[in-house]
């Protein structure tokens, strides 16, 4: 992918099976802080005496820092060695939810939310490049997927039972857990992570124009399309399964649970395709979304083509994320440490315009025209992601050739 892999330090079997656990629970943890305020948006703002739509800044804020802070201190940070980087934005990341867990009111909780985004931003680069550094070449869409799929788990596992946990004792005893879980995966890392070298001898300046280059932005925008459409129909999936498939009460429950388990698989999943072909990964992924929006859109007054058609969407839209996250650092080159942040900036953007958009048609048509929207955006990223196929690296500079003695 780049050349910081071939620079790869020599980690053994073990370690490398105990590094992958702990990078993946600590995506595991940071996906639950950031899922358990989705969860309990009702809590908050009852106990801050607020209206929701205050405490719904909880999640702007953390997709903002992710967003552009991410990528900004992953910027200031690519010539680091990964493992002080990775630590550290573990360490900060637990202070700070250290915050809402002991009290702080909404103000201090909102600003902490942006700059936990951006640490969280900076953990996800430096534990995908971790992971992705102490495997062999043709493991590393695996790795990165075994990183990227603790924040599916985190929505399947983690938000119903930070749910749960705040319901019986209060949403701040949640965000302990958060600390109390994040503490522990740091001190397991500080023993089994191994030490990385950031692995390029190209300057700040030629990493960002090499992350910023206009074939990797073509695939960038590739998940912006994607995701936005994903995000369209994923944010009003309630009213989707309620008015138009009829599914009601507690099978509502059982539909969202089995959409985070479906999201678990295919995430894990993904991993075997990005080693196989991300490009080629990347465009069936598209295409799976893209079917299951229009199976939603066109047939979710059936209740059984509904709940499958979500699942399809749980397992293409969690599935495409390691392709997408592998062809953006390949394309990067020597910027691939700093590119390592961007999919999960471009994916919060995608997933802020989504639901946007899917909000106004509702206004407009209702649940039924918001999913076709959804599903016009996912196809346009279909034909992005063919034309991004024919998309190559820049070739590696030639070493000079040494002056002949005659």
């Amino acid at each position: 992918m780049s050349d910081r892999q071939s620079r790869r330090p020599q980690v053994g079997r073990s370690r490398v099976t105990l590094a992958l656990g702990v990078l993946f629970a600590g995506t595991f943890v940071t996906g639950c802080a950031e899922m358990l305020v989705m969860g309990m948006l009702d809590l908050i703002a009852v106990d801050q005496a607020v209206p929701l739509s205050a405490v719904g800044v909880l999640v702007s804020a953390n997709a903002l820092g992710i967003a552009v802070g991410g990528p900004t201190l992953t910027f200031l940070t690519a010539r680091l060695d990964r493992r002080p980087v990775l630590l550290t934005a573990l360490a900060v990341f637990t202070g700070l939810n250290a915050l809402p867990a002991l009290g702080a009111g909404l103000d201090a909780f909102v600003a902490a939310r942006v700059a936990i985004g951006a640490v969280e931003g900076l953990f996800i680069a430096a534990a995908i490049t971790t992971a992705t550094s102490i495997v062999p070449r043709e493991r590393v869409g695996r790795a990165m997927a075994v990183v990227i799929s603790g924040f599916a788990v985190s929505g399947a596992v983690g938000m119903p039972l930070g749910r749960l946990l705040g319901e019986a004792v209060g949403w701040r005893a949640s965000f302990l857990a958060v600390v109390l879980a994040a503490a522990a995966v740091l001190l397991v890392a500080l023993v089994v992570v191994p030490r990385v070298h950031a692995g390029t001898e190209v300057g700040l300046l030629g990493q960002l124009r090499s992350a910023l280059a206009p074939r990797v932005l073509a695939v960038l925008a590739v998940g912006v399309l994607l995701f936005a459409g994903a995000s369209a129909a994923q944010t009003y999936l309630v009213p989707f399964l309620d008015e138009m498939a009829g599914v009601s009460g507690p099978w509502i429950g059982v539909c969202l649970m089995g959409f985070g388990i479906a999201a678990a698989v295919g995430s894990f999943g993904g991993g075997r395709f990005a080693d196989a072909g991300a490009a080629r990964a990347l465009t069936l992924g598209t295409v799976g979304v893209t079917a299951s929006l229009v199976a939603m859109g066109v047939a979710g007054v059936s209740p059984v083509i509904a709940v499958a058609a979500t699942a399809g969407l749980a397992v293409c839209g969690a599935g495409v994320t390691s392709p997408w996250q592998h062809r953006v650092e390949d394309l990067a080159g020597p910027g691939a440490i700093l590119a390592a942040s961007l999919p999960a900036s471009a994916g919060n953007l995608g997933d802020a315009v989504g639901a946007f958009l899917g909000g106004r048609m509702i206004d407009v048509g209702g649940v039924p025209a918001a999913v076709l929207t959804a599903a016009a955006l996912a196809a346009l990223s279909i034909v992005a992601a063919i034309a991004s196929r024919a998309l190559r690296p820049a070739p590696l500079p030639r070493e000079p050739e040494p002056a002949t003695v005659h």
